[in-house]
């Protein structure tokens, strides 16, 4: 399922031959891995109540900035490749082919078998399948509330055509990086903006989870797209263009991995502090709000740079097993809230128990009910509904690696 690197290479020149480097890069498919599970511990945690007074438990709590890495990491690949792509049909696509089936597969699991979710209206359970459900009042549903950021993601890939034609036609890497940095800026007045302050209520869902507020995560993997042709050759080595010296020392500094998984540690636990912004599900002001958006940035940052701006076949990420389970991150993603749901009864464990034992048992029966849920989910039906849709659509273009399909 897997391209190798020179087909990926060969089809992204067909794609669009003035895009830079399109190739294949194994530790962010295994980094997509991190981020899965990171999601599903953050949950873990949430449910089993692990004191976020501790240090473990405050890191914990943060760790839905992964959530941020995944939206950096899609933005990082699809503009590689599609800043100057025209070919939006198919596009359009391969994103459908990539997302829809395995995410309808586990919102009808969820909507006719966890109790969790019965009682849902008809109106809901169409927001769900229709990724529409955080524009809708009340419109998350039990087992599926953490999908919430896909709805963000869904709406960065259909509006990402539209960034190629106004900021990807820009000539000018200079102006294209000033156009992103000033969005991103701008995204963090979104929870400012009286009409967004004042929801949810009065029959208003909750706008402050709205695609603008979170423009600033997908502004670090764009930022990195168009940095890379300036810190790495195409083989992955630093630049070595006459006065690059400032990009080898930023690509020998990217390439030590452990000070920038300490710094993103360091960062969520700074976030996981009660005086950074509340925890869990009390809803934070517009201050709390941008503070914590501006930290989930950061995170990405520092932990999708070094991958994607200072590759190593060396990773560990990149080794095959990273990459395996990498390949089924979105349905790891996609049911182990539902698994979890699940697991609390099964193991005879309270919700909310505040016993660490108890975030330890169900985090590990989570983490491998979840890893075995999505394995048959991705070869019983991410696999052969991709194949069948991109075969009965006539999709042309050669399958991309995996984890360019975020």
């Amino acid at each position: 399922m897997t391209t190798p690197p020179n087909a990926s290479t060969a089809g992204a020149r067909r794609v669009s031959h003035s895009s830079y480097a399109t190739g294949f890069v194994g530790s962010l498919e295994g980094l997509r891995a991190v981020a899965a599970y990171g999601v599903v511990l953050t949950h873990v945690a949430f449910q089993t109540r692990l004191d976020p007074a501790t240090p473990l438990g405050a890191i914990a709590a943060r760790l839905d900035y992964f959530v941020a890495v995944f939206f950096a990491l899609s933005a990082f690949l699809l503009w590689r490749r599609h800043r100057t792509d025209r070919a939006f049909g198919a596009y359009y696509l391969h994103r459908c082919a990539r997302i829809l089936p395995a995410y309808w597969a586990c919102v009808c699991a969820v909507l006719l078998f966890l109790p969790e979710a019965f009682g849902a209206s008809p109106a809901v359970a169409a927001a769900q399948l229709t990724l529409t459900q955080i524009y809708l009042p009340q419109g998350l549903v039990g087992g599926l509330t953490h999908l919430w950021s896909l709805c963000i993601e869904v709406a960065f890939y259909a509006a990402l055509p539209l960034l190629a034609i106004a900021v990807g036609r820009l000539a000018s890497r200079g102006a294209r990086l000033a156009v992103i940095a000033a969005a991103a800026c701008l995204s963090l007045g979104w929870a400012w903006i009286p009409a967004v302050a004042a929801t949810p209520a009065n029959g208003w869902p909750n706008m402050q989870i709205w695609p603008p507020a979170y423009a600033s995560w997908f502004a670090v993997g764009l930022v990195a797209a168009e940095l890379e042709p300036l810190l790495r050759g195409p083989d992955g080595s630093a630049a070595a263009s006459p006065g690059a010296r400032w990009a080898r020392l930023a690509h020998a500094a990217l390439r030590r991995r452990w000070p920038w998984w300490a710094l993103a540690l360091l960062i969520a636990w700074v976030a996981g502090q009660e005086w950074f912004g509340p925890l869990g599900l009390t809803h934070p002001g517009p201050a709390q709000f941008s503070l914590r958006v501006t930290g989930g940035a950061l995170f990405a940052l520092v932990v999708v740079w070094p991958y994607a701006l200072a590759p190593s076949p060396r990773d560990a990420l990149a080794a095959p097993a990273a990459r395996l389970l990498g390949r089924w991150s979105y349905s790891v993603f996609l049911w182990h809230v539902a698994v979890l749901a699940v697991a609390f009864p099964l193991l005879g464990v309270p919700l909310f128990s505040g016993n660490p034992a108890h975030t330890a048992l169900v985090g590990l029966a989570t983490l491998a009910a979840s890893t075995a849920v999505a394995a048959a989910s991705y070869e019983l039906v991410e696999v052969p509904a991709r194949r069948a849709i991109t075969a009965r659509w006539g999709a042309r273009r050669p399958q991309r690696p995996e984890h360019a399909q975020p």
